[in-house]
């Protein structure tokens, strides 16, 4: 048994100018925003917060999704979900996993629930995996045993075409859709020069977000390609590398996070049938400092992202805040940033598809990997490290 509860506070507080945007260095590439607030958005007045270790001994922990019972599940990216209680405590692994190919961005990546869990006990797991042919991003359901212990009746409902030599940009968050049994599945392209092409391809699923009933992996008929010669699975398409996932909880939207080059990370709200540009069209440049694709930002037939950032963020997993503890956050969508060193808060205009405001929550916490928000309305958020950690932000 590997047990954990520290205790290490840290008060972060400092005022923030009224208008200003946050401050995050210079810009990689000179393109002008498309609209008003599609960067830079105003700086919200900074949210005086505790940091304290909730759970430690993780090894590059990944996805967490929390439980209705209370307590969360964590997967770590060599190939391991564990339950961590609510006091922090971390089980042994789960058996039942399916074996993942860790390699460089590959492992096993994200979890989700259903919102029937407490009944269903079904749950979704994100990975990449091994064939003969290459790697793949994969997808599967399974049922989690009473005693938290195994998985049972796992199923594989996506499996990403073609396989890939490169075991980079796998995407990978799972969001499952409300009211529905369908879930998004996000995908990334493989980060060469070759198969970056493919994510304006629909006969392939690479920088794509996929919509698949989470329990067969059928696509649904309402997808917008079914018919068409595409894949029916397909949501939506031209997207780099989608890391961060949340369905607004009044709208039932589904918003996006995705991994720009230098410069040119996203926030999306994907909607079906819709090309979002890459690669073609970026706010980022290449790492040599060339163009990316057209050189431009903006093309008409492709959609524009909500919000971009340059420099980057580098996003991990997104979550819409519901809770007491922040009420000022209400229905913000709250990012982690592995290269921010940050929870980044956007409060949003959710009817426009606007971010009207920006925070950055607890800088310097390190690679934040994913997020949740906890019972009582306090931030957990994954430390993406060989000794990783779950830090808990709460309010001072």
């Amino acid at each position: 048994m590997r047990l954990s509860l520290s205790a290490l506070a840290l008060c972060i507080a400092a005022p923030a100018l009224a208008q200003d945007p946050v401050d995050q260095g210079a810009a990689n590439a000179a393109f002008e925003p498309a609209f008003e607030g599609q960067t830079r958005a105003p700086a919200l007045e900074d949210t005086a917060v505790t940091v304290e270790t909730f759970a430690e001994g993780l090894e590059f922990p990944w996805g967490i999704a929390a439980l209705p019972e209370g307590g969360f599940l964590v997967t770590e990216q060599p190939g391991t979900l564990v339950h961590v209680s609510e006091d922090g405590t971390v089980s042994e692994p789960i058996s039942g996993v399916p074996e993942v190919d860790y390699r460089q961005q590959g492992g096993l990546l994200d979890v989700a629930v259903a919102e029937d869990f407490a009944e269903s006990r079904r749950l979704w797991l994100s990975f990449s995996k091994l064939t003969e042919a290459g790697t793949h991003t994969a997808a599967v359901t399974a049922t989690l045993s009473e005693d938290m212990r195994a998985l049972e009746d796992v199923t594989e409902i996506f499996l990403q075409m073609p396989a890939s030599p490169n075991p980079m940009h796998f995407g990978s968050r799972v969001a499952p859709e409300p009211g529905t049994s369908n879930v998004w599945i996000t995908t990334g392209e493989h980060f060469s020069q070759a198969e970056r092409l493919l994510a304006q391809d629909l006969e392939t699923t690479y920088g794509k977000v996929v919509r698949v009933d989470g329990t067969s992996g059928a696509a649904p008929e309402d997808n917008p390609f079914v018919g068409e010669v595409a894949i029916n699975s397909i949501w939506s398409y031209g997207h780099r590398n989608v890391q961060g996932a949340a369905v607004h909880p009044d709208t039932g939207a589904l918003w996006t996070v995705e991994h720009g080059p230098r410069g040119g990370d996203e926030v999306n709200r994907p909607e079906p049938g819709e090309n979002y540009g890459w690669p073609v069209i970026s706010y980022g440049i290449n790492y040599n400092g060339s163009d990316v694709g057209s050189g431009e930002a903006v093309r008409e037939g492709m959609a524009q992202p909500v919000y971009y950032w340059d420099p980057v963020i580098a996003p991990g997993g997104a979550v819409f805040y519901e809770g007491e503890m922040f009420p000022d956050w209400q229905g913000d969508l709250l990012i982690g940033g592995l290269v921010a060193a940050a929870l980044v808060r956007l409060e949003v205009d959710a009817e426009a598809g606007r971010v009207t405001g920006e925070e950055r929550v607890a800088e310097g916490i390190g690679r934040v990997r994913d997020v949740v928000v906890a019972s009582d309305g306090a931030v957990l958020v994954l430390i993406d490290a060989e000794q990783g950690t779950i830090q808990r932000i709460s309010a001072e």
